[in-house]
This record gives structure tokens, sequence and C-alpha cells, in this order.
């Protein structure tokens, strides 16, 4: 692509880079230029004006656009993700549905290296998204790229997105308390809108002497997708009574603990093939900790190990909750 002054008696199909008045209208920016718009200029006195030239092997903005969002998401309906039309080089990638956004970081990080002029910005990884909701956006930023280069990039980023929806629709929260007079109305409450962003329907309360036993026969008891439990008293090792009850319910402990303040004490293991996360205390606030992201993914059968969790600590460090009991800082 040629970028620069252009002389009007060589500017027919050029792209204008400056919107300019002619003949009683304005010709906008990225306008193609025909004979009447030329011969328009020309009446206000233009001899020239700042115009791109594509060259043979280029590709326009707009074609570029729409080509490398679709190989970014080669099968939308699969992909649980809907592409937009192209206009001014950008093509928008909407969620179609509720889930966690997968964003495969390394094909990315390689198209955009490809050519400055050729972009991709996406939400983070993981991020838990709603129906409708932008995930990406694709931005070719000059009127044109080589094709060479377009297709350098859509090679790099070959099926770089896709939406994980949610698999476990109903969820059960068990909460255990210390002394009777402890009702469980705010954790259920705050715990039911959590899960309302992504559309699962949590059970009635319940709430259950903290006891080993107690808790194991709730949890056994329970017939919903994937359990929830928050305890009366702050889970603080891998043998407490909320993981003990786990394993004496026959499940299993994947987990215990994160690098992520909020959410240190949380764990997370199976009852078969239903997730059951152990929810730390500051999961009765509804800011955001990181048992929220150990939630979502596994609402949306991401598998999550160990190694996936140890990773979670840059960009660990989040907004202080100002009622959990310890601050980081008194």
């Amino acid at each position: 692509m040629r970028f620069g002054p252009t002389s009007l008696d060589e500017a027919e199909g050029a792209v204008l880079a400056n919107s300019q008045p002619a003949g009683g209208r304005r010709l906008k920016k990225g306008t193609v230029l025909g004979a009447r718009d030329i011969a328009a200029l020309k009446a206000e006195g233009f001899s020239e004006v700042l115009a791109a030239r594509l060259d043979p092997d280029d590709m326009s903005e707009d074609a570029a656009a729409e080509r490398l969002a679709q190989a970014l998401v080669p099968d939308p309906e699969r992909a649980g993700l809907r592409l937009g039309r192209a206009a001014t080089g950008r093509v928008n990638i909407h969620a179609e549905a509720p889930g966690v956004v997968e964003v495969l970081a390394d094909r990315i990080h390689a198209l955009n290296a490809v050519d400055p002029m050729i972009t991709v910005a996406t939400v983070p990884e993981w991020q838990r998204v709603g129906p409708r909701s932008m995930v990406a956006t694709v931005k070719i930023i000059s009127y044109a790229v080589p094709s060479a280069a377009l297709e350098a990039a859509c090679h790099a980023g070959q099926g770089a997105l896709r939406l994980r929806r949610v698999v476990h629709d109903t969820a059960k929260l068990i909460q255990t308390a210390v002394t009777e007079d402890e009702s469980g109305d705010k954790g259920q409450a705050v715990t039911a809108d959590r899960l309302e962003r992504l559309g699962v329907s949590l059970g009635e309360k319940q709430v259950v002497p903290h006891r080993i036993d107690a808790l194991a026969e709730a949890i056994r008891a329970t017939d919903a997708s994937a359990v929830l439990i928050l305890t009366g008293s702050a889970t603080s090792d891998a043998r407490d009574v909320a993981p003990e009850a786990l394993r004496a319910a026959g499940g299993e402990v994947t987990h215990f603990g994160m690098p992520v303040d909020p959410g240190n004490l949380l764990f997370y293991g199976r009852l078969g093939e239903r997730p059951v996360i152990g929810l730390p205390g500051c999961a009765r606030s509804p800011a955001l900790n990181g048992a929220d992201w150990v939630l979502e993914r596994l609402l949306c059968g991401v598998e999550l190990r160990p190694g996936d969790v140890a990773r979670m600590g840059v960009g660990g460090l989040l907004k202080e909750i100002p009622v959990r009991g310890r601050l980081r800082e008194a």
C-alpha cells in the first residue's frame, strides 16, 4: 500500500485519508474515490488529496478483518460466538450464551506479532461473559495490508477463541454453623447472585452443624450438578472439617489453597462427575475473590489442575474486602 499526497488525476480507486467537502456534501474518510468524487473535489479547487492506494497484493481493511475473524473462529456456532459485520477495518466478536472465554493466548500473541497493522484484542483468559458480551475485536489499522501478512496472521491465530458454556446448571450450597444462631442467609443470597450471572439455579438454603458426619451426609444427599460448601469456621488445613467431609462422602479433594487474595482458603474436588468447591469465607461478600475464578471455570466444565491454580498468583492480589475478619493491613 502506498500512502501520501495523491494527484486527483491518479486518485480513482484510492482511499481518502481525510474527510473533505465536495460538491455540497462531505466525502468521509475511508471513501474509495470514484470519478464523480474526483470531479467534485476538483470543483472545490483541490488538485490532490491525502490517500492510500492499494497494491495488487493488498487486501482492503474490511475484507482483511473479516478473513481474520473467520480464522479465529472457523465455526462460530460450535464455538458459541457470533462474528459481527466488518466496518472501518473492524469485526467485533460476541458471546452467544453465558460462559467463560477460552483464549489460546500463544496464538493471539503470535498473530499480533506478524504485522503491527493487524491486531486482535480479547478479554482476559477465562473471563466470565453473558449473552451478547464482546469477547474480542479484530482491527486492521491501515486501509489495507499485504495478503501474505494477513494469511500469516490467520495461520497463527487459527481457532484461538471459543466460549465454554455452562455444563453444570444446578448447584447446592451447604453451609455449616458453629453456633445455632448462624442463619446462612447472607451466604445463600450472595451465592445465588453469583450463580445467576451464569444462569445456574441454586437449591434451597441448607445449614448443618460444623461436623464431618453432618456435612458428609448433606453432600451425599444432594442431587445438584455442582456442590458448594461454605463453613462457619474457616477451612485452615487439607484435613479440616469440610475436606474430610467430602472424602467421607466418597469424593476426593483435588487441591487446597490458592495464591489469590482474597480467596486463599479454597479447596475443590469431585464427587463422581460433580465438582465440589469449598468456598472461602470471603465468598459471603459479592466482591471479586479467587473463588469466582475457580467456580466459573468448573461450572463451565473446564478442567482445573493444581498447576492452573498456581498460575493465578500473578494478578491474584485483588481488592481488599473490608468485612473480612483479618485484613492484610490493620
